[in-house]
């Protein structure tokens, strides 16, 4: 009898415990907290982007001097994948670095220069890594240009070569910085 009268008191104080400690510390939920994740697009197959049209056309005699070389593709490109290198045939027309994606999410711009009577020659996607690729990463078929330029009085000014290159006046191969706000200190 003696061991039933203990365990009453001690009994009692762990139910009492127990229900401090539970009042202290809720149960906690059945499921994990949700881990948070950054948006992912996952892009249909694609078959891989060809060039549609060029400026100049393959084959194509067109004036010397400044050049916008224009390149057209049949699906929206990435603007941060290209390669334009020589190719058999000709020259490769000297040109600034990077190419500009116009709006239309195709066609890329680039500002080039060539010399009265030279044939030249492009390749695009002379490399397909890293090359030019549609929005789901799919690099573009390789594909060549050749042109030649005439004895003729070269373009001298952008407008003058946008304007052989049938291009708008935001269609220019070089975009202009965003304008700077002086601040007094």
């Amino acid at each position: 009898m003696r061991t039933a009268v203990l365990a009453l008191p001690v009994l009692a104080v762990l139910t009492v415990a127990g229900g401090a400690f539970a009042q202290s510390n809720p149960p906690q939920a059945s499921r994990p907290e949700p881990t948070p994740v950054s948006p992912v697009t996952v892009m249909p197959p694609t078959l891989p982007p060809k060039v549609t049209t060029t400026w100049p056309a393959a084959g194509e005699t067109v004036a010397p001097g400044i050049l916008v070389l224009k390149v057209s593709f049949d699906q929206k490109m990435s603007p941060g994948a290209w390669n334009y290198a020589a190719a058999a045939g000709g020259e490769k027309p000297e040109c600034v670095r990077a190419p500009r994606l116009l709006n239309d999410g195709r066609t890329f711009v680039l500002l080039c220069s060539t010399k009265p009577g030279k044939s030249y020659a492009v390749a695009f996607n002379g490399v397909r890594e890293g090359g030019f690729a549609n929005e789901a990463e799919n690099p573009a078929l390789t594909a060549e240009l050749a042109f030649s330029t005439s004895k003729d009085p070269s373009i001298y000014t952008l407008k003058g070569a946008m304007k052989a290159a049938s291009l708008k006046d935001d269609e220019g191969p070089v975009q202009e910085a965003p304008k700077l706000v002086a601040t007094t200190p």
